[in-house]
């Protein structure tokens, strides 16, 4: 039997419940029928609605219903024509109680509307109705003044709409009440709804913020009302799994005649189906009450005054309301009260077997988390019951284990709010604060959902993909921190960041933090990466990323250490917001700098510790599109860098591995031997551990190591993600061998399938740019682990919002003799119009390849001068730019061309080279965004109109190299997703330049 439990672990447990399907019916608009006297007392006794509305507020429900009350039948069908009415409420009327007559009316003349009748209790009434057919009203209640009566109603009538399907949607229990007493029912239902509507405020504190809180409220158990035997039977037949209890009277209708017996039937049909269910008989013949606990049901007498607490207080015991108590079997005397999933998950292991044996075979746990609303795990724990699993250790191990998954599942996905209690290793994100999260914590709350809404990505075996235990410090606390220590005239002012800086970190953070500040610590256990969360920072409409400052501390067993590190670094952060280079950013994207707000993201640092350095196996940025596609590359399939250590190493400019997620086996990096000795990482960052203090400085990478790969093999990290160089043979071989030198390939996960990289990258980019509605740009982090198993981590997903490639027009659409050149096979992407500058070789008859070398010296010349005056040109040739083959192309180097914005190859007549797609500089192209065209006019594959910049004065001419220079700027146009370049140049420019 105890293998039965996983099986059915994955069939029950992991379906989780959406709140906001449930209870989906409502009754908004309701009509009051009552004569004057009772519309009066209901105005003057305060007004129906405010006293529904204040008791709607009260318990926390939502969408407190509307009121109309009219007098006559007459007014009455005119509001029903002309209003949507959900319920009608007919109430007692003249002295010949023509109630039932208006309800008749009503029905006769609109039957779909649920219609209810409130009456007055008299002895002339209950004759009366014992004559009656009711059959066609809803209910009948009896009226006494009480407008809790009329919440009650409205919540019976919502629960009857919604039973069938909130039960099919999520498992949502209900209380079967059986009773044929107007009078007791009409009394029993408001405090019974008063009692599991307060229950309900108290469980919805299981939830992570206000908002699903009210939502969780939904899960609430309905109230069933029945009353006859056979219609309380049909509910049981239809719905046994969720009954969380039954109340019963004992007289009332089986078989269509009075029963004085029928209570006790129906329990004891109910219990011998389902043992385990609480039977509850309330009566008012004392002389049922031996009866009924003869047959194990617990009794109420319905003639004590304080039945309601007596009911209230069975119901606490065995359905599952108010605390979990378990208690010692024998005294039963209380052992350990629980009050909420996480102290049931922290006590589990604690509690003595003998009690643990006696709730579990009574199912008192798993009814417990009915009542609650927790379906999954109690459903889940509902089919590993102690007959099946005999084993009080084990079941509490499974036990602990839902709560944990659980948990977790709820977790994803949810901002939850930072309560210390709740806050614990298996807690996710949560927010101190009520302001905003900023934009990269909107970003990291909104890749969380990507992740839950997205089974997929955690469908890999020995994958784990989340986003990093997060709290964020909304931009309230910010506002607090900065109103009290009066900061902002030294902020906003010209001081020096250093000096801003140090008023920042002598300031202090609000001491009420400090409690949850160490519970942090306590959860997460490792390096805190804090992070900057500025409201524009990741805006959708304009590049603000890598503007402010993300320091990192490391975790210590001191914990008042760690936290003067850890309020460091937050001041740090929010002086960042006034540095320098802050400012003129912000003037330069016309931003108010007195409007930015900051949150701060205090999140674990992925990775692992060697001795004293902590960094990932790898970190990377992924592209959804590729601007510099490759051989068989396409643009939209995304592009991916990759790199061993901290990713700071990649948004400094280091040398990173890129690769395609569609084509990870064909990288141009690991492609040549040569290549890959010279363009793979030979450094890598590192959080050092050792940097203990608070002595923050501007540069955020103050305690960041520059280590070398060789210093990664020693830790043993190169693990499926380096290949070894073997000087002797000149072959780099996968994977780590003694001797040589290590290549940073990612041959493992790239090229063998030890880790499902290029799959989850894929997986990131569409579901990212799908549920963004544009191109992303995502970071992540990812530890390997020696067994092949591994944590994946999303970072952070930004739009990819850069002005420089802002690319508003569609270039197809402009004519060719506009045009300086034309390329229908380009890398690059955006637009740029600072350039009047044309350096281009001298292709006339005299042309051979032999003078290619001639010709890189010349070009290299020119380059320097560009490069002292800080200016950019367009750079045109034919053959391969960078070629090792001088009769290829012109054998230059990156540094001979790197003042270039645009480089363009070209064919002649007689010299026509296979282009080479700028592979010879293709880490430089990306890295500086220059772009690189192919013409090849042979075969109508762009053009080059040469001779307009023959008919110019050159402003420097070598034997073989022109270099000319237009007044106004050319417009260099590209679009990435097309491979389509262009130059636009104003003819009549060039033409004045020719006369000047």
């Amino acid at each position: 039997m105890n293998e039965q439990a996983p099986q059915q672990w994955n069939k029950f447990y992991l379906k989780d419940v959406s709140f906001k399907n449930l209870m989906t019916h409502r009754i908004f608009n309701v009509l009051i029928i009552a004569n004057p006297y009772d519309a009066f007392m209901l105005e003057d006794d305060g007004r129906v609605d405010e006293k529904i509305f204040n008791e709607y507020t009260e318990l926390g429900l939502r969408y407190p219903p509307t009121f109309t009350q009219v007098s006559t039948m007459v007014e009455a069908s005119e509001v029903l024509s002309t209003t949507s009415i959900d319920l009608v409420i007919c109430m007692p009327g003249n002295a010949d109680n023509d109630a039932f007559t208006v309800a008749r009316a009503v029905k006769r003349e609109f039957p779909d509307i649920p219609c209810v009748v409130l009456t007055p209790f008299s002895h002339g009434i209950t004759q009366r109705i014992m004559n009656e057919d009711l059959s066609i009203f809803e209910y009948v209640f009896c009226w006494l003044g009480n407008t809790n009566l009329i919440l009650s109603i409205i919540k019976l009538i919502e629960d009857k709409m919604n039973l069938e399907h909130d039960i099919d949607e999520a498992g949502v229990q209900m209380i079967l009440l059986v009773e044929d007493s107007i009078r007791f029912y009409s009394s029993i239902l408001p405090n019974l709804y008063s009692y599991i509507l307060t229950q309900s405020q108290s469980f919805a504190t299981e939830a992570l913020n206000s908002h699903t809180a009210t939502l969780r409220m939904r899960g609430r158990p309905k109230v069933v009302l029945a009353r006859t035997y056979e219609e309380a039977m049909d509910y049981f037949v239809r719905f046994p799994e969720n009954i969380l209890g039954v109340i019963s009277d004992c007289r009332f209708p089986k078989g269509g005649v009075k029963d004085s017996e029928a209570g006790l039937k129906l329990l004891s049909e109910f219990h011998r189906r389902a043992p385990f269910l609480p039977l509850i008989m309330e009566s008012s013949e004392t002389e049922n009450a031996e009866k009924a606990e003869k047959l194990g049901f617990r009794f109420i007498d319905k003639n004590s005054k304080k039945m309601n607490i007596d009911l209230r207080n069975v119901m606490a015991e065995h359905m599952g309301f108010g605390d979990l108590i378990f208690r010692d079997p024998k005294t039963h005397e209380e052992i350990r009260r629980i009050r909420n999933l996480k102290e049931l998950q922290d006590n589990i292991f604690s509690i003595p077997n003998d009690s643990m044996l006696y709730h579990l075979s009574r199912n008192h746990v798993s009814r417990w988390l009915c009542a609650r609303a927790i379906f999954p795990v109690s459903e889940f724990l509902k089919t590993v019951t102690l007959e099946k699993l005999r084993d009080v250790d084990q079941h509490r191990q499974i036990i602990f284990d839902a709560i944990v998954q659980y948990r977790h599942m709820k977790n994803v996905g949810t901002v939850a709010v930072f309560k210390r209690d709740r806050f614990d290793a298996y807690s996710h994100f949560a927010r101190i604060g009520d302001g905003s999260l900023g934009g990269k914590g909107r970003g990291l709350a909104f890749l969380d959902n990507i992740i839950k809404t997205h089974p997929e990505f955690n469908e890999f075996e020995g994958v784990k993909v989340s986003i990093p235990k997060t709290v964020v410090l909304c931009t309230d606390v910010f506002d607090q921190f900065m109103d009290n220590n009066n900061l902002y005239q030294l902020a906003l002012s010209d001081a020096p960041d250093e000096e801003i800086l140090q008023a920042f970190i002598k300031a202090q953070l609000p001491d009420q933090f400090i409690d949850d500040f160490k519970t942090f610590f306590e959860a997460i256990r490792h390096p805190i990466a804090i992070r900057s969360s500025s409201l524009l920072e990741d805006s959708h409409y304009q590049p603000f990323a890598g503007i402010y400052s993300t320091y990192m501390i490391p975790y210590l067993d001191d914990k008042d250490e760690m936290l003067r590190m850890l309020a460091a670094a937050i001041k740090s952060v929010y002086a960042s917001v006034y540095f320098k280079d802050s400012k003129a950013y912000m003037t330069a994207t016309r931003n108010v700098i007195d409007q930015e707000k900051m949150a701060v993201i205090l999140q674990e640092v992925v990775g692992k510790q060697y001795g004293d350095h902590f960094y990932p196996n790898f970190s990377g940025v992924l592209r959804s599109i590729n601007y510099y596609p490759l051989g068989y590359e396409k643009s939209e399939e995304g592009i991916a860098s990759l790199a061993l250590g901290l990713g700071k190493y990649i948004v400094d400019g280091g040398q990173t591995l890129r690769v395609s997620p569609y084509h990870p086996t064909q990288v141009l990096q690991t492609s040549d031997m040569e290549i890959a000795l010279r363009q793979t990482q030979t450094q890598f960052y590192a959080l050092d551990m050792k940097r203990v203090g608070v002595d923050f400085k501007v540069d955020d990478g103050f305690n960041i190591l520059k280590l070398k790969v060789k210093d990664a093999e020693n830790d043993g990290a190169l693990n499926f993600i380096a290949s070894t160089y073997d000087a002797n043979d000149r072959v780099i071989r996968d994977g780590l061998y003694d001797g040589g030198r290590k290549i940073v390939s990612f041959n493992g996960v790239l090229r063998h399938g030890v880790f499902p990289l290029p799959e989850l990258l894929k997986l990131s980019m569409h579901n990212g740019a799908d549920s963004m509605r544009r191109p992303v740009e995502i970071e992540f982090a990812c530890t390997l682990n020696d067994d092949r198993t591994g944590e994946f981590y999303l970072l952070q997903i930004r739009p990819i919002v850069d002005s420089k490639q802002v690319l508003d027009q569609d270039i197809m659409t402009i004519p060719d003799d506009k045009c300086l050149l034309r390329s229908h096979n380009s890398l690059g992407h955006g637009v740029s119009d600072d350039i009047v500058d044309v350096v281009y070789v001298k292709t006339d008859e005299n042309f051979t390849a032999s003078d290619n070398p001639v010709v890189a010296m010349e070009v290299e010349r020119i380059n320097k001068k560009f490069l002292a005056d800080g200016k950019n040109y367009v750079l045109v040739g034919p053959g391969r730019w960078g070629s090792s083959d001088s009769w290829l192309g012109v054998p230059v180097k990156w540094p001979h061309i790197s003042a270039a914005k645009l480089i363009v190859e070209t064919t002649l007549k007689n010299y026509s080279v296979d282009p080479s797609q700028g592979t010879h500089f293709f880490q430089n192209l990306t890295s500086f965004g220059v772009g690189y065209f192919t013409i090849d006019e042979n075969k109508g594959m762009g053009f080059f109109r040469k001779e307009i910049l023959d008919a110019m004065p050159a402003v420097e001419e070598t034997p073989h190299v022109r270099h000319v220079r237009f007044s106004k700027p050319l417009h260099i146009m590209m679009d990435g997703m097309k491979q389509e370049g262009l130059v636009i140049c104003d003819t009549e420019d060039a033409k004045g330049n020719d006369a000047r």
